[in-house]
């Protein structure tokens, strides 16, 4: 049986009973048989869709983020297997017209057992990230009973279910609910799906957290996705004077500085990408190599589009989550997602200091030193909140600050505070005040005094604005932290780690961090330890792996639960063939780095490894290794006519960094200024072509988290970890290209691929191009005229097939849709440039609202997929009766092909079938350099 996530589905299809109750608790793989001429054309669109699928309702299913298939349609024909004793109706056809009788195919539809298997599966990671599965599965139940008898939900539907849920009712009654969901949507009578569900839930949850006093906000929860994009006019006008402040003498960004908080100026500014570049090393001086950001008057969209990859993938190498912003985002200037990345990125920079390594002083917060393990353990903001009642309790203050809201309201707390670190500037009449907006205004009087910046008016204190007060009571820490640098300083000193340590900890908490795991990561070998973090890891990137059953979730109060959780991770490890000799899971409970660093290691190589196994699915060749990747990169750098060549990854010649940058020219040459290049013979040179190598890696698409130390000094793992990213984007970027002309030029084709917008971390579509390990070799490529004049020269004739007529006929329907398709983008181009909204789409749904270049960008697509189906029908038409598939093979001596392969090292078994292997064994044996 073909399991969800295999990569081979050639195997015997097998019925599985199943009880109807838990449906919705299931996936749906595939099986299929397949006749040995259709195999591999199908196999990756097959395992494709098996991975994209999710249950929507016992009878109907959905397809999901296909590269290939967008539209919903009726399973009228490829099975007869029918379950659920409904209809033929019922089904979804995932190849529609695809599949004919002379294809040999026949699909079953197989049901797992649900042992093991995550059930709910949202199509947004971020929001599916904000639940456990056991919350997705009551909210869906709870969501489905809900349906009326035509099957839908309108938002008006929704208060007599949320108001049953705890964390709202507890805040909120139903006719408060009901006027929240009116504030929020003017159309409560429009139908709701099951993720809007969820992110109205979310958004309530997080209302009733602000109210009680909770943290709800993007400060405090990084949150990229909310349901109407609501925008806090206050928290962007104090984004924008923090612009204005840090960048305001930036020699390139002064000429737009500074910005006004009351126009949309800063989601204009963005769209270049220039600004959240900048903004990105004020967060964390050093990050981008200034070099490689495109800084032009005017920019293309190329070098737009290079400068928000940069923006992303160095956002991630910062901690910020990012798994639900594109770069067409950014370039379009979508407000929340903007707003939400500055949100972040501004958090980063205030509470960059809160740490016993950077602020030692912090350790006089501790009652008892043997209490520096928790105050390791805290996130920046609780430490912050630590920092601030060890003041309070000091200056006589009788209350306990336990957030960022409802416990500043009055503002007494910053008058006992300030009071303590700035006496010379207090004012008696601050406490004296009866008005809290009296007394918040007087706090920010003394905050001034003390040069501290402004985050936030008195009425956004009165009011417990939670991101505004963080970034206030973070900008006093960063002014005057009044503690001392005696006594338990020297404490702080004596945890000194190795250098080494400190940057590998870095490196893998970003990656975990860009996993988008529920967890957050503030310091691995603190938050690992209890094993949960370890199995989401390890769920992710090996999904089904973890018995969720036997695992315990934080907080954790009983050790031997902990030790369960690391057990589990050792074990899983052991069967993905780690190397973990007598190691235990207690050893990861005990906080043992050098194992805690040796698995985490395993971990992302592994992963790394399988991103590029996934992009050779069809290829059926050995496994990938650290030798393929080396043989890879040199082979690249040669054809490209470079001579650097290295040996290893541990060669030190990979210092000066030049082999890197050949090796990034070769894959994309226009992301390399040449200029910028320095010979690296000395240890600055050298440094300044590593950093140069980091953002130019980041700026075409790859997400390194590698410090330009590593570079520089050979770190063996970093650079390799570098090597293959870079060789993942080359691979998918071709393994694209490839899927785009094969689907253009499939015969049984009637959907076009739908064009996406590059993400800063690129997707595996399952697709792999011919020659993934062969160097690329461009003489592969085959002009499809001069195979056809080869075909009809040799008179490969053969009789018009019976299914001929009707793809025809299909290939015209589905030119005519998109030609009335392109009619509709045409209009709706126009009434951009108008200012107008969009007409609705064909099901009826609104279109969202973009920019007229984006129009211009989906016509110019539209053309393109027209123009290309419409050749596809002309040669179809023109070549019916000709037979191409005997062209190449029977008309070319084996050994030619033998000895080309052995030549450039490319597996056999890319050009020959095994039966045409059988076939030829005279020829397997012959030489290299053999000649015709």
């Amino acid at each position: 049986m073909f399991e969800h996530g295999s990569s081979d589905p050639y195997t015997t299809p097998r019925e599985t009973q199943v009880n109807q109750d838990i449906i919705n608790l299931l996936i749906i793989p595939i099986t299929c048989e397949v006749s040995e001429r259709k195999m591999t054309r199908f196999s990756s669109r097959l395992i494709m869709f098996s991975s994209s699928l999710s249950v929507h309702s016992p009878h109907r299913y959905r397809c999901h983020r296909s590269d290939e298939f967008n539209a919903e349609c009726s399973f009228t024909r490829a099975t007869k297997i029918n379950p659920f004793n409904c209809s033929s109706e019922a089904y979804d056809d995932p190849f529609p017209g695809r599949f004919e009788k002379e294809d040999s195919i026949v699909i079953k539809y197989v049901f797992r057992e649900m042992s093991g298997f995550v059930g709910v599966v949202v199509s947004d990671p971020w929001l599916q990230s904000q639940f456990t599965q056991v919350e997705l599965r009551t909210l869906n139940s709870k969501f489905v009973s809900l349906k009326n008898s035509s099957g839908n939900i309108a938002i008006e539907d929704l208060p007599p279910l949320l108001s049953k849920f705890k964390a709202i009712s507890a805040t909120f009654k139903e006719d408060e609910i009901r006027e929240i969901l009116q504030e929020l949507a003017s159309d409560t009578s429009s139908d709701v799906e099951f993720e809007e569900f969820l992110k109205i839930y979310l958004n309530l949850q997080g209302k009733a957290a602000e109210k009680s006093g909770g943290h709800s906000s993007s400060f405090l929860k990084a949150s990229t996705t909310t349901l109407l994009h609501t925008i806090n006019q206050s928290e962007k006008g104090s984004f924008v004077q923090h612009i204005n402040r840090y960048l305001g003498d930036d020699p390139f960004l002064k000429q737009f500085l500074p910005l006004d908080p009351d126009s949309n100026q800063l989601y204009e500014l963005v769209k270049d990408g220039v600004l959240l570049c900048k903004l990105i090393n004020v967060a964390v001086p050093g990050t981008i190599d200034e070099r490689a950001i495109n800084t032009k008057r005017v920019l293309n969209p190329w070098e737009r589009n290079e400068n928000h990859t940069l923006c992303l993938n160095s956002a991630k190498a910062v901690g910020c989550t990012v798994v639900n912003i594109g770069t067409q985002d950014l370039a379009e200037g979508r407000p929340h997602l903007v707003l939400g990345l500055i949100s972040q990125l501004i958090k980063i920079q205030l509470l960059a200091d809160l740490n016993i390594k950077k602020t030692p002083q912090l350790v006089e917060l501790l009652e008892d030193s043997d209490d520096v393990e928790e105050l390791l353990r805290l996130p920046p903001e609780k430490v912050l909140l630590k920092w601030m009642n060890f003041h309070l309790k000091k200056g006589g203050y009788k209350k306990t600050v336990s957030n960022f809201s409802s416990d500043l309201k009055d503002a007494q707390a910053y008058a006992y505070l300030l009071n303590v670190l700035a006496p010379e500037h207090c004012d008696p009449a601050t406490l004296d005040a009866k008005d809290p907006l009296e007394r918040a205004e007087l706090v920010l009087c003394h905050a001034e005094r003390m040069n501290c910046k402004r985050y936030l008016t008195a009425e956004e204190i009165v009011e417990g604005s939670p991101n505004l007060n963080l970034a206030f009571v973070a900008q006093i820490f960063h002014e005057r932290n009044g503690l001392s640098t005696d006594g338990k300083y020297s404490f702080a000193e004596m945890m000194t780690e190795d250098v080494q340590t400190c940057r590998d900890e870095r490196c893998y908490r970003l990656w975990i961090n860009s996993l988008g795991i529920e967890s957050y990561v503030n310091n691995v070998f603190e938050d690992v330890r209890n094993g949960w973090i370890l199995l989401e890891v390890l769920d992710k990137i090996t999904p089904g792996s973890v018995n969720w059953k036997h695992a315990s979730k934080p907080p954790i109060k009983m050790p031997f639960r902990k030790v369960e959780n690391c057990n589990q991770v050792v074990k899983i490890g052991k069967e993905l063939n780690f190397s973990l000799v007598n190691v235990a899971g207690n050893d990861i409970v005990q906080g043992n780095k050098k194992l805690i660093l040796g698995l985490l290691w395993q971990l992302m190589r592994f992963h790394m490894l399988q991103l590029l196994k996934s992009l050779r699915s069809r290829t059926r060749g050995k496994d990938m290794t650290d030798a393929d990747i080396l043989s890879w990169a040199n082979r690249k750098v040669r054809t490209m006519g470079r001579k650097s060549q290295i040996e290893s990854f541990k060669d030190k010649s990979l210092s000066n960094g030049l082999f890197f940058l050949d090796l990034l020219w070769a894959v994309e040459p226009r992301v390399v200024n040449w200029n910028l290049v320095t010979k690296g013979e000395t240890d600055e040179e050298k440094r300044l072509n590593a950093t140069y190598i980091v953002s130019v890696a980041r700026k075409l698409g790859c997400s390194v988290f590698l410090l330009p130390e590593d570079i520089v000094e050979v770190n063996q793992k970093m650079i390799l970890i570098l090597t293959a990213s870079i060789m993942y984007w080359s691979l998918q970027k071709r393994s694209t290209e490839s899927s785009d002309s094969s689907s253009s030029q499939s015969t049984t084709t009637t959907c076009t691929t739908t064009s996406t917008d590059a993400s800063p971390a690129p997707s595996v579509t399952g697709e792999d191009e011919v020659s993934s390990l062969s160097g690329e070799v461009s003489s592969l490529a085959v002009d499809d005229n001069e195979a056809d004049a080869v075909a009809i020269i040799c008179n490969h004739q053969r009789a018009v097939t019976k299914s001929h007529g009707a793809q025809v006929k299909k290939l015209k329907d589905k030119i005519d849709e998109l030609k009335e398709g392109l009619k509709q983008l045409k209009t709706n181009l126009k009434r951009a440039k108008k200012g107008e909204d969009p007409l609705e789409g064909s099901d009826g749904k609104k279109t969202r609202n973009i920019t007229p270049e984006a129009w211009e960008k989906k016509i110019t697509q539209q053309k393109m997929k027209a123009e290309k189906m419409e050749r596809d029908m002309q040669t179809k038409e023109d070549l019916k009766t000709v037979a191409l598939g005997t062209s190449k093979i029977n008309y070319m001596d084996p050994r030619i092909t033998v000895a080309w392969c052995k030549r450039n090292e490319v597996p056999i078994e890319k050009m020959f079938t095994k039966t045409l292997q059988e076939k030829f064994t005279w020829a397997m044996d012959v030489e290299p350099d053999f000649r015709f």
